[in-house]
């Protein structure tokens, strides 16, 4: 035996394991020679022996039995463990593996519960659609019986629904209350044929880019806008004077002194009651302020229509909230409609918005504000729409601007002061601006000559664009930058007579 210094007088472990060993040995021969006969031979003697007893079979030393001090300190003998191999995927060893080990060393080496499970990576939630909800279009104006067997026949709870007199079709928006998905859906709907066509909810976004740093509640400001476009030149011809501009956007604030007057029909498509928003008091005061600033068309009637209502990640309609807006300035007269938001291909919106340019009316929208990698968006990239792109005050491409094929014009939307609710001025940039300042300069074309057509106001405004970038049209700038006294210019007056024939049958 040995002794450390530390456990002096004690025995090492080694030591006792090796005691315990001998001791078991020694049991076992004294065991072996338990017989009658065995113990006569032993002695050397012979002896007359009585009946056998049966003391059982000998006991043989097991090599996977060890001594194993326990920690009240007395030996005991347990199994060896029997060797574990790691796998993958494997859940860990066995629950008892750990126990022959010292307690510190078990605690350290036990793997955790979620030892062995893979972690599966979130999937992110897609944001361009409304989720368990689906938009349905059906032919003509369907009976109450008629919704609800194609709401039973595809378990569909019916949320919403607008008759759109302009594609003489009826739109239900209906909620998935199963876990089917919303392209799952869609097919079993058209594959059912009972409807026109479905397809997603789509989601679209304002395109603007508050800056509170810059915001300012009063003062001068200094609009560069309104040279880069010549604006007071184009006031001298035209000022907007009873045109129509229909604004789906964020709620207005509808008592601003910019906006006094101008207002002459609302609508909220949400009906939530939901108060004034920045975005829609912008775009608004862009196109027709009056008062500390100069709009673009400051004699021109506004519709406010509300479709975005505020969210976490800013203002949001739904394409069922957009069809309605369209309907309701349809049925208003309006005659531009300007929709400074941007979202994914809609092809419920993209036959409402043919409609709309078959009636007569000018279509403008904000070319997005995604970047360069964006690629199109709508409803700025429809063939029937004037997409707008933003610039700054040097001339210069917005940084966050969509470029494209699709890019009809540019016009400012850099650092642009506009109205805020409660009375107040914000400085703003986006491409919503951009797209507001176009359909002023189209109020201007269309005050001049209440009979051009729309193409006619879309090849104007292309045609008298101030060239910027490369040498003619371009992704980036299109046609150029809009200027509204060149565009005002080429345009040939209407005759008095049918001015005021006009004037009088209004």
């Amino acid at each position: 035996m040995t002794e450390t210094g530390k456990g002096k007088g004690r025995l090492t472990r080694r030591a006792r394991l090796m005691r315990s060993a001998r001791s078991i040995a020694a049991v076992a021969v004294v065991l072996s020679l338990a017989t009658p006969q065995a113990f006569a031979q032993y002695n050397g003697m012979s002896m007359r022996t009585g009946p056998s007893i049966n003391v059982g079979p000998r006991i043989n030393i097991n090599p996977n039995i060890r001594p194993h001090v326990g920690h009240d300190g007395y030996d005991r003998v347990r199994p060896r463990p029997r060797p574990y191999i790691v796998r993958e995927y494997d859940d860990g060893p066995p629950p008892d593996y750990y126990d022959d080990l010292p307690p510190k060393q078990r605690k350290k080496n036990q793997p955790s519960k979620s030892a062995g499970k893979k972690k599966s990576a979130p999937v992110a939630a897609d944001d361009t659609y409304v989720a368990k909800e689906v938009l349905i279009e059906i032919a003509g104006n369907p009976t109450e019986a008629q919704a609800d067997q194609i709401a039973r026949r595809h378990r569909l709870t019916r949320v919403q629904s607008q008759n759109f007199s302009l594609t003489n079709s009826t739109f239900f928006r209906w909620r998935i209350s199963d876990r089917r998905s919303v392209d799952t859906v869609v097919r079993e709907l058209v594959a059912g044929g009972n409807v026109k066509a479905a397809q997603r909810n789509n989601i679209f976004k304002l395109q603007q880019n508050a800056s509170p740093a810059a915001a300012k509640s009063e003062g001068d400001p200094v609009q560069y806008a309104l040279t880069k476009m010549r604006l007071p030149e184009a006031h001298a011809l035209s000022v907007g004077a009873d045109v129509t501009i229909a604004v789906i956007d964020s709620g207005i604030d509808v008592t601003h002194p910019e906006l006094a007057g101008v207002i002459t029909g609302t609508f909220d498509a949400l009906n939530n009651g939901e108060g004034p928003h920045p975005h829609g008091t912008s775009i608004a005061g862009v196109i027709a302020s009056h008062a500390r600033l100069m709009g673009t068309a400051p004699s021109s009637h506004l519709l406010a229509i509300r479709a975005f209502g505020s969210q976490k990640s800013g203002a949001e309609s739904t394409s069922f909230l957009i069809l309605k807006s369209l309907d309701y300035a349809l049925a208003k007269n309006a005659r531009i409609i300007n929709m400074s938001f941007a979202g994914p291909h809609d092809p419920a919106m993209e036959r409402g918005l043919a409609a709309a340019a078959a009636k007569g009316i000018v279509l403008v929208a904000a070319a997005g504000n995604a970047g360069v990698t964006s690629p199109p968006l709508y409803p700025a990239a429809d063939r029937n729409v004037i997409a707008v792109s933003a610039t700054d005050q040097s001339d210069r491409l917005f940084a966050q601007s969509n470029r494209g094929s699709y890019v009809a014009i540019s016009a400012p939307g850099v650092d642009i002061l506009s109205p805020a609710p409660d009375g107040k001025y914000q400085m703003s940039s986006g491409t919503s601006l951009s797209a507001a300042y176009v359909s002023g300069v189209a109020a201007l074309i269309i005050a001049r000559n209440p009979e051009i057509s729309s193409a006619d106001v879309r090849a104007t405004l292309t045609s008298t664009a101030r060239d910027l970038g490369p040498k003619g049209r371009d992704d980036q700038f299109g046609a150029g930058q809009a200027d509204a006294f060149s565009a005002v210019s080429a345009v040939t007056p209407a005759p008095v007579a049918a001015a005021s024939d006009n004037a009088s049958s209004r």
